[in-house]
């Protein structure tokens, strides 16, 4: 993936602790913002989706 496929979290607050994700049809990866070529979490669409709805729900009922 290329610097142009990171899209920033709009959960962002200022500063460098962002969560910059990319994805295509195979593979969806994260990244923080303050070291973009570093460590980068890789997972199927799948599982994300799995993730987000999960996270989703469970801001909900907070």
């Amino acid at each position: 993936m290329t610097p142009s496929d990171w899209q920033k979290s709009s959960y962002c607050a200022q500063g460098e602790a962002c969560i910059h994700v990319a994805a295509d049809q195979h593979s969806v990866a994260l990244t923080e913002s303050s070291d973009p070529s570093g460590a980068i979490l890789r997972t199927s669409p799948t599982a994300w989706a799995a993730l987000v709805r999960t996270v989703k729900e469970t801001h909900d009922r907070a």
